[in-house]
């Protein structure tokens, strides 16, 4: 036995491993830590936001740091280019470890380029920009969202699960949102190939049957006048799955419609004026205009569909009705057969035309009615209920207020009406709207993270 002065056998047999070891070169003595300069990313390099509102888009940010564990840095806004915009008071970092999410609550108009920086172990630091943009408040929802990725959105479709799929009149990419989140779409479908298209087919009115999506061109002229073939189209799209499972593929497509159309009205004494309002020069969004922008089914139909025109009015005058073409021949048109027309609908919008129809599954309709007009953020909207049949009256039931920036263009779906309190998703078309303060259009914006259309709730008496 050791005597109790003597090392303790734990001792000697560590001092002979140490004295192995450093024969054989296998250990080093113990160094101190050195730790690499820390690493900062950004999901996206541009956010926007919007004064006053809850829900903004946000970014992520991955931080990383050779030598250290992520959770141990830390990260916080350190200059602001724009402080009235957003200070670096403004940004809030959350989360742990490698990824944290931002935040920034804007307080005016405008950008603001904010620095953020990682401190590191050490005292090793980086910094990354993020270049900053806040659209005006909404004085009117407390509940709005936006939608970004685009500026234009024009035609939505319900998917389930909180989640649309939206059409955009500058492109042929449909997109998909979680419609009660603001932020990017959860994912895109580019059609350009599937349609053969050069040029935007204009997307102006969707609607969905069973798991098929129709989805219309404008069929007029562009703003100069000129026409564009691509925008005479309509064509389909096939849904699997649903809310942020939904996934879609290209259909059919018919590019005849505007033709027949134009014919139709023709054969029966030019009632309508299509041929002289697609003339070459004229412009689409005049009182005498040819615009299409609605589409829906006729109640326990799916082979007729009504379409809606924003222009003409009729008579295309001031206090003229609103027109609704019905093709009764749809499912077919799509596939590039020639269109045949039920007997025209003319209702009573108030001197208001139809920017958007949708029924539900009760053969109840609301119509979003808007000006003809091609710069009309200013005018009037309302939501009109309608039962669909031909002869009978829309009524409206609910004045908008003014949409702030671009135009309410699309109603997503429509509750129960039979049921007061219920409640209507409407999207705008912000695409015109100078969101920043500095006399560019949301369209002509050169970074997509802050182009945006809103998603506004309203509920209906």
């Amino acid at each position: 036995m050791l005597p109790s002065s003597s090392p303790s056998r734990h001792a000697l047999w560590s001092a002979a491993a140490l004295a192995l070891v450093s024969v054989t070169g296998l250990v080093t003595p113990a160094q101190a830590v050195t730790y690499g300069t820390p690493t900062i990313k950004l999901s996206a390099a541009y956010l926007s936001g919007a004064v006053g509102s809850t829900g903004d888009p946000t970014v992520t940010v991955t931080l990383a740091q050779s030598g250290a564990d992520a959770s141990a840095l830390t990260v916080a806004a350190s200059k602001s280019t724009r402080t009235s915009v957003a200070a670096t008071s403004d940004v809030t970092v959350t989360g742990t470890g490698s990824s944290r999410t931002v935040s920034v609550t804007a307080h005016a108009q405008g950008y603001a380029d904010l620095t953020l920086k990682v401190t590191g172990l050490g005292g090793r630091t980086a910094t990354t920009t993020l270049h900053y943009a806040a659209s005006p408040g909404v004085q009117h929802s407390a509940d709005a969202r936006y939608l970004t990725g685009a500026s234009d959105a024009s035609a939505a479709v319900d998917v389930g699960g909180g989640y649309v799929v939206v059409g955009n009149d500058e492109d042929n990419t449909l997109r998909l949102y979680n419609g009660s989140a603001s932020g990017a779409p959860v994912k895109t479908w580019d059609m350009d190939n599937a349609l053969g298209a050069d040029k935007e087919v204009d997307i102006e009115g969707a609607t969905r049957v069973g798991n098929t999506i129709y989805w219309t061109g404008s069929l007029g002229n562009n703003k100069d006048g000129v026409y564009k073939p691509d925008r005479n189209t309509v064509f389909t799209t096939t849904v699997s799955g649903s809310g942020a499972a939904t996934s879609l593929s290209f259909g059919t497509a018919g590019h005849r419609l505007r033709d027949d159309l134009v014919a139709w009205d023709e054969a029966n004494g030019d009632r309508y004026g299509f041929a002289a309002a697609t003339a070459d020069g004229q412009i689409p969004k005049q009182v005498d205009g040819f615009n299409v922008e609605g589409l829906e089914f006729a109640p326990g139909s799916s082979t007729t569909a009504y379409v809606g025109f924003r222009a003409p009015l009729v008579p295309p005058q001031s206090g003229g009705r609103a027109l609704i073409v019905p093709v009764t021949d749809m499912d077919q048109v799509v596939r590039g057969t020639k269109a045949t027309f039920g007997t025209p609908i003319e209702l009573d919008l108030g001197g208001l035309s139809i920017r958007d129809l949708r029924r539900n599954d009760k053969g109840q309709f609301l119509i979003l009615a808007g000006s003809w007009a091609a710069d009309d953020n200013s005018d009037p909207y309302a939501l009109y209920t309608w039962d669909g049949v031909a002869g009978h009256q829309p009524v409206k039931k609910l004045d908008l207020p003014t949409a702030d920036a671009g135009g309410w263009e699309s109603v997503v779906s429509v509750p129960d009406l039979d049921v007061s309190g219920g409640r209507v998703q409407l999207i705008t078309d912000d695409g015109s709207a100078d969101l920043y303060g500095d006399g560019t259009e949301a369209k002509d914006l050169t970074h997509p993270e802050w182009q945006k259309s809103r998603s506004t709730w309203f509920t209906l008496g």
